[in-house]
């Protein structure tokens, strides 16, 4: 085909298509900071979910080396030391603390380090927060939900998985 046969659609649809392009490029920039963002938060929690549950393992080995494995000491003091690193992390850098750290580094110590470690971090420091702000009977019914309802979970998943155990027998 002669080249005098081929059609040139001109610089104005070469350009319709760059700002097209252009345009989608930066929404998809956009979209990926966004993204991004939402990830970063998500990365932070992971990397200290698994500094947390590695720490929470190699403490519980130690104890029971230590102490022996006839009562839970392992568990015991590890949920003491995370409510401990919880309640402390979240003063020292909240509003009135005294460092001012960003919200990758608590969501790194709080939801991740100690949320692996312990979720009885979590647990304390919202019944503390309770009494802080003077809800005593709210705080207290926490407590005793959560022990009495968490104890009645824990007996039903047992059962439910003790009786598909025997079932399968």
């Amino acid at each position: 085909m002669p080249s005098e046969q081929l059609s040139f659609k001109g610089p104005t649809a070469i350009g319709r298509k760059l700002t097209l392009r252009g345009g989608a490029l930066f929404a998809t920039a956009a979209m990926i900071a966004a993204s991004a963002q939402a990830a970063d938060a998500y990365f932070w929690v992971a990397i200290g979910g698994a500094i947390g549950s590695m720490a929470r393992h190699w403490s519980t080995v130690v104890a029971n080396v230590l102490l022996g494995d006839a009562f839970p000491w392992g568990t015991l003091l590890i949920n003491i030391i995370g409510s401990f690193v919880i309640g402390f992390f979240f003063a020292i850098t909240g509003p009135d603390g005294r460092f001012d750290a960003p919200l990758s580094a608590r969501l790194f110590v709080m939801t991740g380090v100690c949320g692996g470690y312990t979720t009885f971090s979590a647990f304390s420091l919202q019944t503390l927060t309770l009494f802080q702000d003077g809800a005593w009977l709210r705080g207290g019914g926490y407590i005793v939900a959560s022990v009495l309802l968490c104890l009645i979970a824990v007996w039903a998943g047992f059962a439910a998985a003790t009786a598909i155990s025997a079932a399968s027998k």
